[in-house]
Formats: C-alpha cells, sequence, structure tokens
C-alpha cells in the first residue's frame, strides 16, 4: 500500500520551539507533536513538519521580515513536497500582534485564503485536491510575560479563534480540530506548548486522520 504524505504547515508551536526560549531552542524531533504524529501514524505516513517561528497566515511583518507571511510561502513548500495526501494547517497566533491589528474573524480570513490556494494547485494523488485541516492554536493565557506589549490584547482575541476557524472550515468543506480542547499553552511565556501539550497534541491529532476514512481507490497515484 503506498505512503500516504501529510504536510503539517505552522508557527513556532510547530517548530517546537521551547516555551521561554529563543527561536533557536526547540524540542527535538520526537518530541515536536509532527514527530509524535509520525509515530503514532506509523510507517504508512510520511509527516512532512514546516514549522517557522512567527509565521503568519496573509502578512508581510514590517519587524520579522517578509519571509514570515505564510501565504508567500505556502505554493513553493506545496510544490517541493507534493503528492500531498492531507495538509494540515496551525496559524493564527501571531496574526493576533499589534503591529497587524486585526480581529479573529479576519485572521480565520488568511487561513480562508490558505485554504483557497491549496484547493488551487490540487497538489493530491493524480491532482486532485487533499485533504485539509484547519487546527486552531490553544488560547494564550492572559499572563504572556514580556511579550505583553507586542499582543496586547492577543490572549482575548486567541479565545475567539477556534470558532472563527471552524465557522471557516465549515464553510468551505474542511476538517477542523481546535487544539484548546487538548492542550494549553504553558506558563513560561504564555504562548508556547511544553513537552507534554506537543505529545497531547500529536496523539489527538493522529486520530483525527484515523477517523477521516481513507480509501485505497482515492489513493491511486
Amino acid at each position: 500500500m503506498p505512503v500516504r504524505s501529510v504536510l503539517c504547515f505552522g508557527d513556532s508551536n510547530t517548530h517546537g520551539q521551547i516555551p521561554g526560549r529563543g527561536p533557536l531552542e526547540r524540542y527535538d524531533r520526537p518530541t515536536r507533536w509532527p514527530g509524535v504524529l509520525q509515530a503514532e501514524l506509523g510507517s504508512k505516513w510520511y509527516v512532512i513538519e514546516e514549522g517557522l517561528s512567527g509565521r503568519t497566515t496573509v502578512h508581510d511583518d514590517p519587524i520579522e521580515g517578509a519571509h514570515k507571511n505564510g501565504r508567500t510561502y505556502l505554493r513553493p513548500c506545496i510544490q517541493s513536497h507534493t503528492v500531498l495526501d492531507l495538509v494540515i494547517i496551525m496559524l493564527g497566533t501571531n496574526d493576533l500582534k499589534v503591529r497587524f491589528n486585526k480581529p479573529a474573524s479576519e485572521v480565520a480570513m488568511g487561513m480562508g485564503c490558505l485554504i483557497y490556494d491549496i484547493r488551487e494547485l490540487a497538489p493530491g494523488p493524480g491532482g486532485s485536491v487533499p485533504e485539509i485541516m484547519i487546527v486552531a492554536p490553544p488560547p494564550m493565557l492572559d499572563d504572556i510575560k514580556e511579550w505583553k506589549s507586542i499582543f496586547a490584547g492577543g490572549p482575548e482575541k486567541s479565545r475567539q479563534l477556534a470558532l472563527e476557524f471552524e465557522i471557516m472550515a465549515d464553510s468551505l468543506g474542511v476538517h477542523f480540530f481546535n487544539a484548546g480542547a487538548v492542550c494549553q499553552c504553558d506558563e513560561a511565556d504564555g504562548f508556547h506548548l511544553n513537552a507534554d501539550a506537543h505529545r497531547t497534541l500529536g496523539i489527538a491529532l493522529a486520530q483525527e486522520i484515523e477517523a477521516i476514512g481513507w480509501s485505497v481507490a482515492e489513493h491511486q497515484r
């Protein structure tokens, strides 16, 4: 049976940045949720990690750089890793920075743009549209330490993301998962996942993927 491929496209919580540490300090592959996902799914799946600290849905970052724009990078990323059976996107937290001044509803619209781009590229088997899953990141904690000014108003908006993402997923007919239902951010900085949260999330997403219901006929290359 052919090996299926899943692209995990996200920000620092996909990259595995350790809470309270810098962007260069990350958990090892087996600890990060995509690594946990690989272990849970086994050899019948190939899990591709694409996490970047500071990545947004559709915004060039005027401070950290235009390369933080998830939409700009998604297209070459998908074409690089085609063929893909599933694309998981977990973004949105960085869109809540004051410099972007966006409500949760517009962050969801940015997510919708990424879905449209994936469908246009059709990187699935035989030029089909792959399965797509939007994952709402866990809400930020109220105490986000020294990040308070950068994410002013962010914690409240972050609690609205899951609902807005679910509405967007329903309207576009893609899968949705609320990471906040199974894990939470670490108190060290208030918006990154610790090792336990990565493990819990990876296991939960493996169950969600298995529940999609895959058939051999849909996977002919």
